[in-house]
């Protein structure tokens, strides 16, 4: 094992530990997976060289006391942090993806580029971002139960919002009707922006994975590039062609096609840099004080 390897995980995580059976619980990062492992054969394998010295330290300590000595994991919830950072995670894509699709329902003319596009297509983007943080912090598994949970949470919001309007309304009141329509354009668009998203999310993150893996965890530049390159390109076709197919002619559809991914892609560039800087928060501020407390601990 090498004295200069990195305090950062590329591969593996240390979870805790399971005393009775003296196992280590262990995330493979670039899954989610979580396997557990004897000690014994933490120790001779490679495991132990992507753990930081922290972890180590704690893995040594349990092994050589059987289990009897108290580490960071049995005194705190090390990793209740980082979960709080994943649970706002989701909640970030559950509200862009409730306001995209309701959003969608309105169709913006720029005159001076002479597209029409939804004002949804600015914002959009930014789901691209937070999977792409998912991704580099908790995993392909994880990543996905989040596009999940999202995408579901957002079709009950819309089918609730629809089944209120199969209610006796108020007679005289004005936005019963208007409220009506936009519930129930919302839900035409709620089948557009479901297949789109989910098709384009897990090919995004799919591809995080992938590249990370052959990466070796560098350059993450390309992974937030090309994988947001190709998830916009199915997103935008997909999207359009399901939400104005019939309503609009086949060249105003492509039109937006086309306009919807100038966009995105411009957005896409500039989500790089937030990349680079929320992984730089995420290790300086969950990362770091879990280590602080295990120092202190130790």
């Amino acid at each position: 094992m090498s004295d200069n390897k990195s305090s950062d995980n590329s591969k593996y995580k240390l979870l805790g530990f399971e005393n009775k059976k003296n196992l280590a619980v262990i995330m493979v990062i670039s899954t989610g997976k979580i396997i557990k492992v004897k000690l014994s054969e933490v120790l001779r394998s490679e495991i132990l060289d992507d753990l930081s010295k922290l972890e180590i330290k704690d893995v040594y300590r349990k092994y050589y006391s059987r289990g009897a000595a108290l580490t960071t994991y049995e005194m705190n919830d090390r990793h209740e942090r980082s979960w709080m950072v994943y649970v706002f995670l989701i909640l970030i894509l559950f509200s862009l993806y409730v306001f995209t699709n309701i959003a969608a329902t309105k169709l913006v003319s720029i005159e001076f580029l002479d597209i029409i596009v939804p004002p949804a297509v600015f914002v959009y983007p930014l789901t691209f971002l937070v999977v792409d943080l998912l991704n580099e912090t908790y995993g392909l598994r994880l990543a996905r139960k989040a596009l999940l949970f999202a995408l579901a949470s957002n079709a009950l919001i819309v089918l609730s919002l629809k089944a209120v309007t199969h209610l006796p309304g108020l007679a005289g009141w004005e936005l019963d009707s208007s409220y009506a329509a936009v519930v129930t354009h919302v839900a035409s668009v709620l089948v557009a922006s479901s297949v789109s998203f989910l098709f384009s999310e897990y090919v995004n993150s799919y591809l995080l994975y992938k590249i990370k893996e052959l990466t070796n965890s560098r350059f993450l530049f390309l992974r937030v590039f090309f994988s947001t390159f190709f998830a916009v390109i199915i997103d935008s076709f997909l999207f359009c062609y399901i939400a104005f197919y019939g309503v609009m002619n086949n060249d105003e559809i492509l039109t937006m096609v086309y306009a919807q991914i100038a966009i995105k892609m411009f957005f896409a560039v500039f989500n790089i840099l937030p990349a680079y800087g929320a992984r730089s928060l995420f290790k300086k501020y969950v990362i770091g004080n879990l280590d602080l407390k295990s120092t202190t601990a130790a």
